[in-house]
């Protein structure tokens, strides 16, 4: 059964399963900002960190993305980091030319929409199509370690708590 969250209050439902941890994490396609495929989820041998934002093209968006890569920086090459959205991947690029964003994969889901298998693409209302705001962290076997459906849209994730998890795989 898809989820709910709510976006300035309202309610609105996501479309796709509720995956949980402990699921296995679907394999999910999305192109980067230098319009290459990247395949994310599934079994990589190396733990993931996929968050998944409305639009970078937002305040909330942009500070965690920003947040995000400054975060990570000091994790190295032990976490695959990918941020998605449904911005096209030329808005993308600018973006992480602009704020110097080198630390996580930017990526679009425009091309195939696979975060559906995730659950996480808004239903209806003003945000129709695009994506809700989650954390999902993904173990070297490709089981999802951490779900963080963050409630409200335009609030941001727990960022303490997303890293700690991160840290302890």
């Amino acid at each position: 059964m898809a989820e709910t969250v709510t976006l300035k209050g309202n309610t609105v439902s996501l479309v796709g399963p509720s995956i949980g941890v402990g699921d296995d994490a679907p394999e999910a396609t999305v192109v980067t900002k230098d319009l290459e495929e990247k395949r994310i989820g599934g079994a990589k041998g190396i733990v993931q960190l996929i968050i998944t934002v409305p639009s970078l093209d937002t305040p909330v968006c942009e500070t965690e993305t920003k947040k995000f890569n400054e975060m990570v920086a000091g994790l190295g090459n032990s976490v695959d980091v990918t941020v998605v959205s449904m911005d096209l991947p030329f808005a993308e690029k600018r973006f992480c030319e602009s704020f110097n964003i080198g630390n996580v994969t930017v990526a679009s889901d425009f091309r195939y929409r696979d975060m559906e298998k995730y659950g996480v693409v808004i239903a209806e209302g003003a945000l129709k199509g695009i994506l809700a705001r989650a954390v999902f962290i993904v173990d070297k076997d490709g089981k999802v370690a951490y779900k963080q459906l963050v409630p409200e849209i335009t609030q941001e994730p727990n960022y303490d708590e997303v890293i700690e998890k991160v840290k302890s795989l």
